[in-house]
């Protein structure tokens, strides 16, 4: 008989005092719990619950098992999520932590971004030139880039998020290798793995390049016939990487599938749950991500918080719900570069995200609690219980769109 996994599906009719609920059926944040995770401890935590949810998870690993009649999976579910779950589990051969802070490691990341940079400029202008696609030409910035993650995630995606006036094809490759390097590193992944990775998610859509450029730059809905053209870039990327000579076959595996999707509504195959490589939807979720938040001409960007909700929404339907989880963790309820509203009226943007405390990053606040600009930026780690000025424990009220308050981050910083 399989193993039950930890982590149940159960009715919140059956939650009792000792059980730890790890996810709800709706994002965390749309619930008066500050903290993500909750060990019930009073009638009043069970009752709030009950009131929102119509069933929770509970880790039975961290607190009391439920009654099995609460229980709403079938076997068959719980064999799938265990699998799945243990797949997961398999990828963290490495347990990385922060080796330089954020200020420092800034400098360095930023040589390492010019390289990256550079690299992705040479390849894009050899394939538009009818050129074969040189791979050691991505491969030094790559392997600093996943050098700096490694040191301290928080440097390298501040970079990204505070420049955002590149084509969206060069922005969108960039993107997706920073997170899936980034995400990467919360998995476990070793430094080599971490690398590949970090090329797929460079190459992931590289055979756009053969598509006609009035199609990728269309601002209209496209038609039947134009929307079939755009997903013919899975197999021009394929036909590109066939000519690069001792290509990793896990970056040809990221590329064939990195648009099909958990439920098997993705294309090109229609491939669902396990059938999907690991890396395949690692990258799928990471490139819905990235393009949810990159400025598109067909479409308007989201504001960070809301893509990681909308990426919550589709969590067992078009994500692998385990690897949605995890994402949130890399990422944060309200990613680097968010622009927040805390609690006193001060207005910030989002330097630094900690696993365990999705709800409490590390702000730069940029605007009092008038909204008037502060004549010198300060930092704030919510994670450390910052108070206010009358004594209240200060956290974040809400996320803001981008531009809000005419506030441009890339305007302010960095350059």
């Amino acid at each position: 008989m399989e193993k039950l996994p930890s982590e149940l599906r159960i009715s919140a009719r059956g939650l009792e005092l000792g059980m730890f609920v790890s996810r709800l059926d709706r994002p965390w944040i749309e619930t008066p719990f500050p903290l993500e995770g909750l060990k019930l401890t009073s009638p009043g935590e069970i009752e709030k619950l009950q009131r929102i949810c119509s069933y929770v998870f509970v880790d039975t690993a961290r607190g009391s098992a439920p009654d099995l009649r609460f229980i709403e999976h079938n076997e068959s579910d719980l064999v799938a999520d265990a699998r799945e779950q243990d797949e997961v589990a398999a990828l963290r051969k490495a347990n990385w932590t922060i080796k330089s802070d954020f200020a420092s490691e800034l400098k360095t990341a930023g040589v390492a971004k010019g390289v990256l940079e550079r690299g992705i400029a040479e390849v894009m202008t050899d394939l538009q030139d009818g050129r074969h696609l040189d791979l050691q030409k991505l491969k030094d910035g790559v392997a600093a880039m996943v050098d700096s993650v490694v040191r301290n995630p928080s440097a390298f995606t501040w970079l990204k998020e505070m420049k955002r006036r590149d084509s969206y094809m060069y922005h969108h490759a960039l993107g997706c290798s920073i997170w899936a390097a980034s995400f990467g590193r919360h998995l476990g992944l070793e430094k080599t793995e971490l690398q590949t990775l970090a090329l797929g998610g460079l190459l992931c859509d590289v055979g756009k390049i053969r598509l006609p450029p009035e199609l990728l730059s269309k601002q209209d809905d496209l038609t039947g016939s134009e929307a079939a053209l755009v997903m013919m870039h899975v197999e021009h990327g394929l036909e590109i990487l066939d000519e690069v000579p001792g290509i990793s076959p896990k970056i040809i595996e990221i590329v064939a599938t990195h648009h099909e999707r958990h439920d098997g509504s993705g294309y090109p195959r229609g491939l669902a749950g396990n059938d999907i490589p690991i890396y395949g939807r690692i990258m799928g979720l990471v490139d819905s991500y990235e393009a949810m938040t990159t400025i598109r001409p067909y479409a308007r960007s989201l504001a960070p918080h809301k893509a990681v909700a909308e990426l919550y929404e589709h969590r067992g339907s078009m994500y692998q719900a385990e690897l949605v989880e995890q994402f949130i963790q890399t990422s944060g309820i309200y990613p680097i570069g968010t622009l927040v509203e805390l609690t006193s009226g001060e207005v910030g943007v989002i330097t630094a995200v900690h696993s365990l405390k999705r709800l409490r990053p590390s702000v730069m606040i940029l605007l009092d609690q008038d909204k008037m600009p502060l004549p010198k930026f300060r930092t704030l780690d919510l994670s450390l219980d910052e108070f206010d000025a009358d004594g209240q424990l200060l956290s974040v009220k809400g996320g803001l769109p981008a531009g809000a308050y005419n506030i441009d981050p890339q305007e302010l910083f960095l350059d």
